[in-house]
């Protein structure tokens, strides 16, 4: 079969050569199609120059004029564009025909929801108005809704009386009861669900989040769109201790074929506890897999109790047993690739065994959530944006800072929990019972044979010690403390604690430091490694520049870093933890390189309590510089307020020799202390004056001098320019310093000195600068404003002090944490006092924007 010739059509107006017709189609041999080919996966667009080597070095591209040459290359990019925007909208649209199947089916499912529901209310109405009905109705109406009441309260499944639950037979049986129950929940209405605030579904979401309402235990339920085959989804899920970061081990001690070609598996499952304050739990599962007529995959999965029979799992000293009420995945192909994925979620983790404060971790669904349903849809949306190929990335895969992550936090659980079998021990208590020292003589328990020998881990230098403690918080959200501690190191870490921690990676020896009153004198800096899709985690280093060491330490002239993981900063989202966990790494950075994880948790203890959107500048001066007056009124307004509580654990982890262990346990109680009076004054000055939907997170200063300074803007800015500030974005401000602090632009002040620092900002100003009023102050303009940036002010310097103001070229600025932001323009005046007294130098950003 003859081969077809391509055809061309030379594009009109395109300054088309005189010789040839505008309109004229060019026909190409397979020969020369796979000639120009060949160069197009080369160099899609390629020079004047080129094009015409390519001609010199193809001989059959020799009767071709250079102007048809560069018209076939612009219509094969063309034509490029078009297909791969042809395959997106064909993704989309299969997306959004899932998406619309699936809402299909949700609502079908909540109007059957509804219906039991009203049918119930009315019979609930006419046992009230009719008692003697009530104690006499007998009829199958009356009992069959007083069944589905029942179920609803306690969804379960009557099993038979008599089996034999331990063999092949009984199992199966347990097997197929717990998939009818699972799926009763999954597209049922087994459970009354109840969609949590803030997840909306979509074609790029995360899917539909629901938790349970008034049944046994706590239940949570997703579903939603991935785009990975059934098998592979399977895969990932099964493998649970990749994607849950409670799960401390995983032994499948049985494995049963059906005879329908599915599999039955008995499973005894660690879990972390999440605090020091309690105990973790342990389970004994059946877990089934099997497929069903449509093709879809179902991996169901409860616990084998004495009610349902079964064989007797391990029983481990310390946990406490907690129970799996019928649980899975259901797994559906979607045309044209992809999977529709059901989530349930459903456990009783003894509630009742823990402290009353500590048990809404337990009986919270929206904490259940995060940290199974919604983590698990996470972990698989991740793998598959990352198997897609559309990831640009340079250096580590994604597999190896995934694995960098899991270690951090592994390691995190292990030092907060101490279990025995990974070669942990107590150490006598110094009389106080705020903090617990914990030491493991067999590090290489927790690390591993896979991970390259280091003196951190010799057996001759000693051990590691742990110095851990918890306590509640009040009126703080999570992810705001998370945030600022991340942010703000230099307000709670210690410098000498920082170098001790690094020195453990060389061979050389180092004292065990003095504490001391001030903070962390150098300047950190964020390297960011790698975040999730929907960027509520992320890996990056962090280098604590050695220049602001006293001179007596060896590490002086050396940077340390450390490889940080920061998670639950998503404020959005309800029941979330929030978590920043560090580990002390060298230059090299390798991958087997052994991490010792030291950090902060924050897990919410109301669960019903939903957090407004914190989006409030991280304010630490407004809420201390009014003294002990502004933490009274924060306190007043708080009690007209529902509590928000959270419990905080923190644990660092030292290396220790054995002739040294009694300093290093001595300092590490002494530093966990100082850490926590850190946080607690931390928790309080960003702590919002008041909790509930009225509230307004960004508080401008509350002293005198600060609403003058606003006053003595806005008047030398009309004084010079002629004109008002625009306010119109701020209407409903009622003083000169809401005008201000709420203005859209941000709006800086700066002292007028040889080396300008800045002294103020509005809200605005804060958000831009990603810093607070009390680290302004630390700020230099320079370093804000840039070379190009200082040097446009300055050469407008004298004509600001003479005119009174001057209006400055579009820029960019940095923040403190290194990001950059762009400005259309800037406008800088003078700012007067009452006394006529230049005060200090404002400077407007004007349209800025991050980039």
């Amino acid at each position: 079969m003859a081969a077809v010739a391509s055809r061309e059509k030379l594009s009109p107006g395109a300054g088309a050569a005189p010789q040839v017709d505008a309109g004229k189609y060019v026909r190409y041999t397979p020969e020369q199609v796979e000639a120009l080919e060949r160069v197009y996966s080369e160099c899609p667009k390629p020079s004047s120059l080129r094009r015409q080597q390519l001609i010199r070095e193809c001989p059959i591209l020799c009767n071709i004029e250079p102007k048809q040459i560069k018209v076939w290359f612009q219509n094969r990019r063309c034509r490029e564009k078009q297909r791969k925007e042809s395959s997106r909208l064909q993704t989309v649209n299969r997306k959004l025909s899932a998406m619309n199947k699936l809402l299909m089916e949700e609502n079908d499912r909540l109007q059957k929801q509804v219906s039991r529901l009203v049918y119930d209310n009315g019979h609930m109405r006419n046992q009230l108005h009719n008692p003697s009905v009530a104690t006499t109705d007998t009829s199958c109406e009356s009992v069959v809704t007083s069944g589905q009441h029942h179920q609803q309260q306690n969804p379960a499944v009557p099993h038979p009386p008599q089996r034999d639950a331990n063999s092949p037979a009984g199992l199966l049986a347990i097997a197929e009861e717990t998939l009818a129950e699972f799926m009763s929940k999954a597209t049922g209405t087994a459970v009354n669900w109840v969609q949590m605030v803030g997840m909306k579904p979509g074609p790029d979401s995360i899917g539909i989040i629901a938790v349970s309402h008034n049944c046994s235990g706590v239940a949570a339920r997703a579903c939603g769109l991935v785009s990975l085959e059934p098998t592979k989804v399977a895969e990932i899920l099964k493998d649970r201790a990749s994607w849950y970061h409670d799960c401390r081990r995983v032994d499948i001690l049985h494995v049963i074929p059906t005879g329908n070609g599915g599999t039955i598996e008995l499973i005894y499952m660690q879990t972390y506890a999440p605090t020091t304050l309690a105990a973790p739990r342990d389970f004994w599962t059946l877990r089934y897999t099997s497929g069903l007529d449509d093709g879809s995959l179902v991996i169901c999965e409860r616990s084998l109790t004495q009610s349902t029979g079964g064989p007797s799992g391990p029983n481990t000293p310390n946990f406490i047993r907690a129970e799996v009420l019928p649980s899975g995945y259901l797994i559906r192909p979607c045309e044209g690739g992809g999977s529709m994925i059901y989530i349930v979620d459903h456990v009783d983790l003894d509630a009742w065994s823990v402290p009353e404060v500590l048990r809404p971790l337990y009986e919270s669904p929206k904490i259940l959530a995060q940290k199974m349903t919604v983590a698990a849809f996470r972990h698989i949306r991740q793998i598959a944006h990352e198997s897609s190929g559309e990831i640009p990335y340079a250096g580590r895969q994604p597999a190896v800072l995934r694995t960098f992550s899991q270690r951090l936090s592994r390691g995190f659980n292990d030092a907060l929990s101490g279990f025995p079998d990974d070669g942990w021990s107590l150490l006598s208590s110094d009389g106080a019972e705020d903090i617990t020292i914990a030491v493991n003589s067999s590090p290489n328990k927790l690390v591993g044979s896979d991970f390259s020998p280091s003196p951190l881990f010799s057996a001759i230098r000693g051990g590691i010690m742990c110095a851990k403690a918890s306590m509640l918080l009040q009126n703080v959200p999570p992810s705001l403390l998370v945030r600022f501690l991340r942010e703000h190191r230099s307000e709670w870490a210690d410098p000498g604690v920082d170098a001790y921690s690094a020195a453990s990676l060389r061979a050389s020896p180092y004292a065990v430091p003095v504490l001391r009153a001030g903070g962390f004198m150098g300047s950190q800096v964020i390297l960011p490694l790698a975040h999730t899709l929907e960027h509520e985690e992320f890996l990056e280093v962090i280098r604590l520049e050695g220049h602001g060491f006293s001179h007596d330490e060896m590490l002086l002239s050396r940077d340390m870093f450390l490889l940080q993981l920061c998670s639950g900063v998503d404020e959005i989202a309800p029941g979330a933890c929030a978590q920043l966990v560090f580990a002390p790494i060298d230059e090299s950075f390798a991958d087997d390189a052994p991490l010792l994880p030291s950090g902060f948790r924050v897990i919410p203890l109301d669960g019903k309590t939903d957090v407004p959107s914190a989006t409030r500048t991280l304010d630490l001066a407004s809420a201390l510089e009014v003294g002990s007056g502004g933490a009274s009124r924060a306190s007043n307004d708080a009690s007209g307020a529902s509590n928000m509580r959270s419990v905080l654990t923190i644990a660092f982890q030292f290396s220790f020799e054995n002739h040294l262990r009694e300093s290093v346990a001595a300092m590490g109680r002494q530093y966990v202390r100082a850490v926590m009076a850190s946080v607690q004054r931390i928790a309080m000055a960003i702590a919002p004056s008041r909790i509930g939907s009225q509230i307004e997170m960004k508080h401008p200063p509350a002293s005198p001098e600060a609403l003058t300074l606003a006053r003595w803007i806005g008047r030398s800015y009309r004084v010079h320019t002629g004109a008002e500030i625009r306010w119109s974005d701020t209407e409903d401000a009622d003083s000169p310093l809401m005008l201000l602090w709420k203005h859209s632009d941000a709006i800086l002040c700066c002292s007028l000195k040889p080396a300008p620092m800045l002294t103020f900002a509005n809200g605005t100003g804060l958000d831009i600068l990603e810093t607070t009023l009390i680290n302004i102050q630390d700020m230099p303009l320079e370093m804000v404003l840039g070379d190009e940036g200082r040097k446009a002010l300055f050469l407008e310097l004298p004509k600001i002090m003479h005119q009174g103001f001057a209006y400055l070229p579009s820029g960019v600025c940095k923040s403190s944490m290194g990001r950059q932001a762009s400005y259309e323009q800037a406008v800088a005046w003078k700012v007067l006092g009452d006394d006529g007294v230049p005060h200090c130098l404002a400077l407007m950003l004007v349209n800025w924007t991050f980039i």
